[in-house]
């Protein structure tokens, strides 16, 4: 499981004000984050398409309750996606519906991302909508199956540490969804999260054999060499040829691996973060491998 005390830190808006206006983490926000600017992420996108990586374009920040925050989010993703297609064709958007005023006025929520899935299809730039805290995700979900009939090549994060997961997936009986399993990196209590994290592991393992078996085109994210031997092996017994899923893997983590699997011929897409908002992401990433944290203390400190 991630380290809690540093999920705990990725809501500290204290920290946040002291690690972004703290010029000195440049150089390692930038391992993780693509860049401040969509350009610089288009970018990115257009040098990992190269050597045969597909991309997921995830514009930072969430929990938003301001609509003029949320007016602007709405933008910035029109914005992203005009020339996305172009640079890097086959590439998606991640949406965080708590951008999108969730948990302002849910109605108007769906509505926005009506409008964002029309306007993917209008540039040919998938959607991906992204699976937060326990306190956005029952809207997030029933949203995202409010839409499914229209939009049914939209593609839904489910966290495997949550245990409502299995049934959530179980209840979509008339159209399955194309969904992108994850382990999961927000701090949840353990009525509704697995918190050890082997079991964790072997609950992701059950949910990916139950995809594969179930569900059309799943993403598996996940960095994890169990994991990602584990759906080569069963994708193998089931009969599935390597282009009938795919792996998804975060922008500057395991690199040489994401490389080496698009030569055994699987299917990669890079989580591709980019934007200002970078402290909770960044604070996640510690989270699940704390290792890092000496890195971004260093860099804190001009070390």
């Amino acid at each position: 499981m991630p380290n809690r005390l540093l999920l705990r830190a990725a809501n500290s808006q204290r920290l946040e004000a002291f690690a972004t206006g703290n010029r000195l983490t440049r150089p390692l926000v930038h391992r993780y984050v693509a860049g401040y600017t969509v350009e610089e992420a288009w970018k990115a996108a257009e040098e990992l398409k190269r050597d045969g990586i597909d991309v997921s374009l995830d514009l930072l920040g969430e929990s938003v309750d301001d609509i003029k925050e949320t007016e602007a989010a709405m933008q910035e993703y029109r914005a992203a996606m005009e020339d996305l297609g172009k640079v890097s064709p086959g590439a998606t958007i991640a949406i965080k519906l708590s951008q999108l005023g969730v948990f302002i006025n849910t109605e108007q929520c769906a509505q926005n991302l009506e409008e964002l899935l029309r306007a993917g299809e209008h540039y040919d730039v998938g959607i991906e909508v992204d699976m937060e805290h326990s306190s956005a995700g029952r809207p997030t979900l029933e949203i995202f199956r409010q839409l499914l009939a229209q939009f049914p090549k939209a593609r839904q994060a489910f966290q495997a540490y949550m245990r409502s997961t299995l049934a959530d997936l179980m209840s979509f009986k008339d159209i399955k969804p194309r969904i992108r399993l994850v382990k999961g990196a927000f701090d949840e209590p353990a009525s509704v999260a697995i918190q050890d994290a082997d079991e964790v592991t072997q609950q992701y393992k059950y949910l990916s054999r139950w995809a594969l078996e179930n569900l059309p085109d799943p993403a598996f994210g996940t960095h994890d060499d169990q994991c990602i031997d584990y759906v080569k092996q069963v994708a193998n017994e089931l009969g599935l040829g390597r282009e009938d899923f795919e792996f998804q893997m975060l922008y500057g983590i395991r690199r040489e691996l994401q490389q080496e699997l698009v030569n055994q011929g699987y299917r990669v897409r890079v989580y591709l973060p980019y934007g200002d908002r970078w402290y909770p992401y960044l604070m996640r990433r510690m989270a699940e491998r704390p290792a890092n944290l000496l890195l971004f203390l260093r860099s804190l400190v001009g070390g």
